[in-house]
């Protein structure tokens, strides 16, 4: 890649993971530019268009997509629009960094990547901890030195003292009654919306460490307030896991994982991600019987999942983001695991159809 191209993005959505993340990680990136913004909330749109700068702005997401000097788009919308504004983009010719979920069902997350297998097209999903350097220092001591993989314990408890301790740091998210949102209240079933927004992340930080999953049992109790999921995993390396997803936990934001292998393990603390602070990653080596902690000062993960992002795109650098297939794996574990619960026994990805 050289230093004279630079990726032209769209971001569809003013809301506020755009305001929060992805409209700072276009204007930072060292090899990209937020090239235009898209919202029908037109005062919401001159608002973000005086705060960022882009080249241009639309109120319609076609005459974004029409535009021959846009690169790449970035879906940044409710979870029920990924799909169409996924395919939209494919179909326009334009590359796509999608927010995850990729999709609600299996069918709809299915038909995404097979639209991007038909072109030549960039897609990524939004999972932004493949970006924290941490858990990035973590999944190469696992490919590279730990030889064969015995087990993964993997939690992400969101706390009540969340949103308290994120304003301190979140820039102050600017809303519009003009803005499109989705029928109902996506929210109102609590234990579908958390599994989509957490769950999500768990999942796929399991996939990245340890592989595909084959098969996973779950139990599920919501008692004080908390709900909580326990999902026994099997990988289909032979390796075993569990996963805890908790909202919320009466204490700080709890998040981290441990590994064990036949050269080593690893303990894994992960922050509240808008510290913008990777994990504290301790990996021991059996061979020597010592420790390390990489620093990865980098913390900024949604800028460096959009310089990932560009760099698939101009220079098909490889990048550790979610391809359409792993987008599509994520969506049938968290259904596999509603059904566990439903059913009360284990449930293979592989029969995991529909959505939550």
């Amino acid at each position: 890649m050289t230093d004279e191209r630079r990726l032209r993005v769209g971001v569809l959505g003013a809301g506020q993971i755009a305001q929060a993340a992805h409209f700072e990680s276009c204007v930072k990136a060292r090899n990209a530019d937020l090239y235009a913004i898209c919202d029908v909330a037109e005062d919401l749109l001159a608002r973000m268009a005086v705060t960022h700068q882009p080249a241009r702005t639309f109120t319609d997401y076609d005459a974004m997509l029409a535009d021959p000097d846009l690169d790449a788009v970035i879906v940044a919308t409710s979870d029920p629009f990924h799909v169409d504004a996924s395919l939209r983009a494919l179909a326009a010719g334009k590359h796509v960094l999608c927010e995850k979920p990729m999709a609600m069902t299996v069918e709809e997350a299915e038909q995404v990547a097979a639209a991007v297998a038909d072109t030549d097209l960039v897609f990524h999903v939004g999972h932004m901890k493949r970006y924290d350097g941490g858990i990035e220092a973590a999944r190469d001591f696992i490919t590279e030195e730990m030889g064969a993989l015995v087990a993964l314990k993997a939690w992400y408890c969101d706390s009540t003292h969340r949103y308290v301790m994120t304003d301190a740091v979140q820039p102050t998210i600017v809303t519009s009654g003009g803005s499109r949102r989705p029928a109902g209240d996506p929210k109102a079933d609590r234990q579908r919306y958390l599994m989509l927004a957490h769950g999500s992340h768990l999942v796929d930080t399991a996939r990245f460490l340890f592989g595909p999953i084959d098969t996973v049992h779950a139990r599920y109790s919501e008692r004080a307030g908390i709900r909580c999921w326990f999902v026994d995993v099997a990988f289909a390396n032979g390796a075993l896991g569990h996963l805890d997803l908790t909202v919320a936990v009466r204490m700080d934001w709890h998040e981290g994982f441990q590994a064990y292998g036949e050269n080593g393990s690893i303990v894994a603390r992960t922050f509240n991600p808008w510290y913008f602070r990777s994990s504290e990653v301790d990996i021991f080596r059996e061979r020597d019987a010592t420790s390390c902690r990489p620093l990865a000062a980098d913390g900024h993960f949604y800028r460096r999942q959009v310089e990932g992002f560009a760099d698939a795109v101009l220079s098909g650098q490889p990048a550790p983001a979610a391809t359409a297939e792993d987008g599509v794996a994520s969506v049938r574990a968290m259904i596999a695991i509603a059904r566990s619960v439903r059913e009360g026994r284990p449930v293979a990805l592989a029969e995991a159809t529909g959505g939550l």
